[in-house]
């Protein structure tokens, strides 16, 4: 993206640097907005029916658990943060100018916000159960395309990592950083495929592990094979990278499977502390929370130019994909809670996307990003259309 400094703003740099630091900002404030929803998200499930005796009062929670606590806690908790940032999402939609009300709203106005957020926490937890199992349907599919956005700002990374570091046709760089990540790449995916069978085959008879983990290593080793063909030839970094990441995929998937299948392996250290299900718990609530902002703020995965001419006025980044995709977020961790099940969810205290439904939800997620990097490799290359190819992006005419 090209940056220039129009005249008739010189004398006015040091308000825009201000306003554009403070917008920039204000996207971690967000992120600890979302955190703490998410911690709030799973206080409820776990401890809400205890610590929040007062809730059975109410009248739609009534005196059992499971409308506002539990998974119909997670659900409400998770539709007041959608409220909310759906409410940012439609305050800054079309915001462009840092010198906007607008861009004011987004970058400001905290206590008002808070307010705001108080609200739509609050809200859902009166609002008639019927109307929370129909949202807990429609964050299903939230959830699903939180995925797919997150799986395309992968391969947005991936295309930048490939651009920075691989050396093109008729250049002079080297290259030799891009290919150190390319072997470290390829040796932690190798590496975790076994680490994968060691701790998730304790027998022969765990045939579905067995079958996950080969068909995993069978995808890395495709994914090679086509980065390399003569007339794709995108070079070990891309497809390194994307290995990389299906077999992460595929240990949270293996991760995800019932704690009382006979290949589960629990590592615990004395008689009453289960440390590795706590550890894993906070790793998995800093990866929901990682992964939506960092794919909140990859604007550019989502932008169909990227040779817009930015000036200094402009907005930094885009606030209503920002807002967007934390909204979607919220549906995705309410998912995680629960573990994508509404009527049987597995809620045991500090766990998290455990049951079948998960694994299979991350099996297909992996083998959907399987998919897509293979035919963004090969169908450029092999139809008579293109006319510009550049990795993940590519400009037809015919």
């Amino acid at each position: 993206m090209i940056k220039i400094r129009a005249p008739e703003l010189y004398r006015d740099s040091g308000a825009y640097e201000a306003r554009k630091r403070q917008s920039l900002r204000a996207r971690y404030i967000y992120g600890l907005i979302f955190f703490a929803t998410n911690l709030l998200a799973w206080f409820i499930r776990d401890y809400g029916a205890k610590l929040l005796g007062g809730l059975h009062h109410i009248p739609v929670c009534g005196a059992g658990d499971s409308k506002c606590f539990r998974s119909g806690g997670v659900l409400r908790v998770s539709l007041g943060c959608f409220i909310f940032f759906w409410v940012m999402f439609a305050t800054t939609f079309g915001t462009r100018k840092l010198q906007g009300v607008r861009n004011s709203w987004h970058s400001g106005c905290w206590t008002l916000k808070f307010l705001v957020y108080a609200v739509s926490i609050v809200t859902p937890f009166i609002i008639p159960n019927i109307f929370i199992q129909l949202y807990g349907e429609i964050a299903r599919m939230g959830a699903g395309i939180f995925l797919i956005l997150q799986l395309i700002s992968m391969l947005h990374l991936i295309s930048w990592c490939n651009k920075r570091w691989m050396p093109y046709a008729g250049s002079n760089q080297c290259g030799l950083f891009g290919l150190f990540l390319s072997t470290v790449s390829f040796i932690a995916s190798f590496a975790g495929i076994l680490v994968l069978y060691i701790l998730y085959v304790p027998n022969s008879s765990c045939m579905f592990n067995i079958f996950t983990i080969i068909w995993t290593a069978v995808l890395v080793k495709i994914m090679m094979a086509v980065s390399l063909h003569s007339k794709v030839n995108e070079g070990l970094l891309s497809s390194g990278i994307m290995g990389s990441y299906i077999v992460f995929l595929c240990w949270s998937a293996l991760h995800s499977e019932p704690r009382t299948g006979k290949c589960y392996t629990e590592m615990k250290i004395g008689k009453d502390g289960n440390w590795a299900t706590i550890i894993s718990f906070i790793i998995a609530i800093c990866s929901i929370v990682s992964a939506t902002f960092s794919t909140g703020i990859n604007n550019r995965s989502f932008q169909f130019r990227s040779d817009k001419i930015q000036l200094e006025e402009d907005a930094p980044y885009s606030y209503e994909i920002f807002h967007i995709v934390f909204a979607v977020g919220a549906m995705y961790f309410a998912m995680l809670f629960i573990s994508w099940e509404l009527n049987h969810p597995i809620t045991r205290k500090w766990s998290i996307d455990v049951g079948w439904a998960s694994t299979w939800v991350k099996i297909m997620n992996e083998w959907l990003a399987f998919c897509i990097y293979v035919l963004a490799c090969l169908f450029p290359h092999f139809s008579p259309c293109v006319v510009h190819i550049e990795i993940f992006k590519t400009y037809y005419i015919c």
